[in-house]
């Protein structure tokens, strides 16, 4: 494409510098409506410290899909925390819209890192913190996470 035309152009970015979001977590945005005006989408990297975990939360009206990259994490969700999953390097974890979740990462000295992409194309837009769930699990870290 030239710059002469009115078509999108295809972006290059290298991930933003590190925040921490609403949910506790630290992010690392690479794509989003802030980083390249994109309108459906947002993909960044997110990265769990030993022994830490999120703040129960929902992302309202928009699906999630996580890519393990390193490390190991548990995940409570449903509507009361019920729900239990593993989540290991390789593993694809989706989280439909409005689901509560709350992540962690069991391991003492390993953080964990993955992929997320979300329909949502703002980088914090849908966060929705649900504190009713926090003490649902006040230390998930003695979660069912198998080794």
């Amino acid at each position: 494409m030239t710059g002469t035309s009115n078509m999108p152009r295809c972006r290059l970015v290298q991930a933003g510098a590190a925040f921490t979001g609403k949910q506790g977590l630290d992010y690392a945005v690479g794509i989003s409506a802030e980083s390249v005006g994109a309108t459906g989408i947002h993909l960044q990297l997110v990265t769990i410290p030993p022994l830490a975990k999120a703040k129960a939360h929902r992302h309202e009206s928009h699906e999630t899909a996580i890519y393990a990259l390193r490390g190991i994490s548990g995940c409570w969700y449903g509507d009361a925390l019920e729900e239990h999953a593993t989540v290991r390097p390789g593993d694809f974890f989706y989280i439909p819209a409005g689901v509560p979740h709350l992540p962690y990462n069991p391991s003492a000295d390993e953080p964990c890192v993955a992929v997320i992409a979300r329909t949502d194309p703002n980088e914090q837009e849908s966060v929705v913190l649900t504190p009713e769930l926090d003490t649902v699990h006040p230390d998930p870290l003695a979660g069912p996470v198998e080794r």
